[in-house]
This record gives C-alpha cells, sequence and structure tokens, in this order.
C-alpha cells in the first residue's frame, strides 16, 4: 500500500535543484540499490496478507495471472508518468524550471486546476482507504487475541484512537520514519513464518483446491492485487531522487517482477494450505501459539506506529486547505493561539472520523478489493493513461495509443464495476 508510507521511504534522498538528464544524472543522490529499497518500501504493505483470501476466491491459478496482470499493469502505467515528465522536461525551457514535476503538476498540466483537484482527491482517498485498512487489521488481531476482552470496534475506539491520535501531534516524518521500517520488517517476518506454517500444512496441497473458480471472481483477486501494488504517488519522486535517473525504469521493472512472485508465492502457499477456510487476513489462520501471538502483536505495534506516516499527506491537504481560509486567518490574527488549537483540532477530526469508518466496515478482504478496484483503479490506470495521452499523444505510435485507449476504457470499466458490485452488496 504504499501510498501509505510514501513520505516516509527512509532511503529516500533529498531532491537536487536540477533535473535535467546530462550525463544521465540531474536527480538526487539515491543509488539504484537505495531506489529498488524504496520501491519494495513504497508497495508492499498489509494488503499482501489478504492475497490468500483473495486466491481462495478466485482459485489459485487465477488468483496467479490476476495478480501477474495486475503488476504488469501497475508498472507499465508508472512508466507512462515517467514518460510524461520526460516529454514536459524535454519542451521546458531551461530558464524558467525550478524543480520536479509531481502527479499533480500533471493533472493540472493536462486538465487545469480541475485536473489538479481530480488528482489530489484521489490520492487523498486512497490514502485514507489505506489508512482504514490498517485500523481494521489491527483491530481484527488484536481481538483474535485477545477476544474475552472487548470486540473488534471496542480494541479500535479504546485502544487505537487514544494512541493515534497523540501521535498525530508528531510533525516531522524524520521522527517516524523509523516506525515505517519497523512495519517492513515485521511484515516481511509475518511472510516467511505464514509460508513455513502453511509448508508444514501440504498434504495432497492441489486436492480439493480449484484452479478457477469462474469470472465473477476475477475482479475480487484483481482489485486485492491492484490495492497491494497501491505505491503510485511515488513513482515520480523516486525516480526523481536517482543520481542516475535513466535506471529508474530498470530498477522498478526488477522491484515489480520480484514482488509480483513474492506476491504469488505467498497467496498460492496461503490458499493450498487452508483451502475454504482461508480468512481474509491470513494471520488469523495461524495456530494459537505464542509464535502466532507475537507476529499479531509485533504487526499490530508495527502497523500502530506506521499510521501517522499514512495520514500525513491527508493532515496536509487538509491543513493547506483549512490555513488558506479567510475565517481562519482572521481568527489565528485575533486570537492568540487559534492557530495551534485549529490545526490540531482538525488532526483529532481526521483520525476520529477514519476510525469510525474503520469500525463499521468488518470485512477486510472485501474492503481492500473495493479500494483497489475503485480510487486505486482510478489512481493507478485511468489518470496515467489521460496523461500521456495528452502531454505525449501526439509523438506516440498508433499502436501506443491504442494500448492507452485500452488501460483508459479497462480502468474506468473497472472501477465502475467496483463500485457497482459494493453498491449491490448493500
Amino acid at each position: 500500500m504504499a501510498g501509505e508510507k510514501a513520505a516516509a521511504a527512509p532511503l529516500l534522498a533529498q531532491e537536487g535543484g536540477s533535473t535535467r538528464r546530462g550525463g544521465g544524472g540531474g536527480g538526487g543522490g539515491a543509488t539504484s540499490a537505495q531506489t529498488l529499497g524504496n520501491v519494495v518500501v513504497s508497495i508492499v504493505g498489509t494488503g499482501v496478507l489478504g492475497l490468500p483470501y483473495a486466491f481462495r476466491a478466485a482459485g489459485w491459478l487465477a488468483g496467479s495471472v490476476g495478480v501477474a496482470a495486475a503488476g504488469f499493469a501497475t508498472l507499465y502505467c508508472m512508466l507512462l508518468l515517467v514518460d510524461c515528465r520526460d516529454k514536459l522536461e524535454e519542451d521546458q525551457d531551461e530558464e524558467c524550471y525550478h524543480g520536479h514535476y509531481t502527479y499533480g503538476d500533471l493533472g493540472e498540466k493536462c486538465l487545469g486546476a480541475i485536473g489538479r483537484c481530480l488528482t489530489e482527491i484521489l490520492i487523498l482517498v486512497s490514502q485514507a482507504g489505506g489508512s482504514v485498512a490498517y485500523l481494521i487489521f489491527i483491530g481484527q488481531n488484536l481481538h483474535s487475541i485477545f477476544s474475552q476482552l472487548m470486540s473488534q470496534a471496542g480494541f479500535i475506539f479504546a485502544i487505537l484512537l487514544p494512541v493515534q491520535i497523540a501521535l498525530s501531534f508528531i510533525r516531522s516524518l524524520s521522527s517516524l520514519s523509523p516506525f515505517s521500517i519497523f512495519a517492513d520488517v515485521c511484515n516481511v517476518l509475518a511472510m516467511a513464518i505464514v509460508i513455513k506454517e502453511d509448508l508444514q500444512l501440504f498434504d495432497h496441497p492441489f486436492s480439493n483446491r480449484s484452479a478457477f473458480n469462474g469470472l465473477w471472481a476475477v475482479p475480487f483477486s484483481f482489485g486485492v492485487a491492484v490495492f497491494c501494488f497501491e505505491g503510485f504517488s511515488m513513482t515520480l519522486a523516486l525516480e526523481a531522487s536517482m543520481a542516475e535517473r535513466r535506471k529508474f525504469r530498470l530498477v522498478l521493472s526488477q522491484a515489480v517482477a520480484a514482488i509480483i512472485t513474492v506476491y504469488v508465492c505467498f497467496g498460492v502457499c496461503g490458499y493450498l494450505a487452508y483451502g475454504e477456510a482461508t480468512k481474509d487476513i491470513i494471520t488469523l489462520n495461524l495456530p494459537n501459539s505464542w509464535l502466532s501471538a507475537a507476529v499479531k502483536v509485533g504487526l499490530c505495534i508495527a502497523l500502530a506506529f506506521t499510521f501517522p506516516v499514512m495520514m500525513h499527506p491527508i493532515h496536509e491537504i487538509v491543513e493547506t486547505r483549512f490555513t488558506s481560509s479567510g475565517c481562519f486567518q482572521k481568527l489565528s490574527r485575533n486570537v492568540r493561539g487559534a492557530e495551534w488549537l485549529g490545526l490540531h483540532s482538525s488532526r483529532i477530526l481526521v483520525v476520529t472520523i477514519l476510525t469510525v469508518v474503520a469500525s463499521f466496515i468488518p470485512a477486510f478482504g472485501s474492503f481492500i478489493s473495493f479500494v483497489g478496484s475503485t480510487m486505486c483503479a482510478l489512481l493507478s490506470f485511468v489518470l496515467p493513461a489521460i496523461f500521456h495521452l495528452s502531454i505525449v499523444g501526439s509523438s506516440m505510435s498508433l499502436w501506443r495509443r491504442v494500448l492507452d485507449y485500452g488501460i483508459l476504457l479497462f480502468g474506468l470499466g473497472f472501477a465502475g464495476y467496483g463500485l457497482i458490485t459494493a453498491l449491490s452488496s448493500h
């Protein structure tokens, strides 16, 4: 999920002043290895723990194809964004260019102020979706360990809400980035332990395990997979951070290929091990032992401290709109401490709203599939195709334009299907 950890990528170098590509440089100071690590950090999140459930819905073969398709489609669209910025930088006058193009800049370049607003809204909603997914994950896992104490919603309100309100007062991302690294270590450890437990259960693993459960299940698994690859808002920042930016395409391709392989292995192993008993968060299938309890608690602690990082872009957008209002500016001039109180009150309100939303969503797998098939689909497929056609379209070959239009139509159709499915199920 990434978008969710975008701002805290621990190896992300600061951008330099120039963005020109002379000699392969012109970017930041990050090496290829550092950028590779950042791509993994920005993409891999808790969504991976819902993959075995998606494979249960679609079948192990259909799920594998869906993950691979989502991964390579996401990779292609990430590269479309890089193409757009390359084209803009080539056309940009050296004297009047002073920084790197962002995703929002591309939206404004293509569609004006509406384009920037739409892009930022989609980023905001996808970040909020990732934040809610974290709260659901923590609540369900704590309830699975300490079910005698309180309900899932009780854990969210009694424990998570006070902690997250307190952590929301931390405004420095550098102070939060160690927790992001800790969360990634815990994710890797959890995946390794889950696969270890899966392998111990393998006894004629392909018997009574469906390879394909029908076309109706494919969109669900594809939506989960898209959510798992949702690190889109980091693409341009990661490319700009490299010292040799021309190597970014190769580094990104290597990272995504490796992530696809791990995702497929993890999803297949989980489904083959538990079959129809596979739960929407695979850690809930682990036996009641000290090892599985330690994994769950470790993940919950790590994600609780990573939650403020996910919320940072949301707080920035809300606070920017809030502080630019005339009412706030007048109040901050006339009342001492009004600015501090207003900004922190907005953070408390946003965290509380997302906590309430999380308490009313019982199904982790269905929720991440909905977010992936709607907001993430628009952000990952529709907007890149529109931007690419608008900025690079005149210089593209016919087959590239046809491919872009195909991705655009697919993204719109998939987002529409996800929305209709969600509405019809309630």
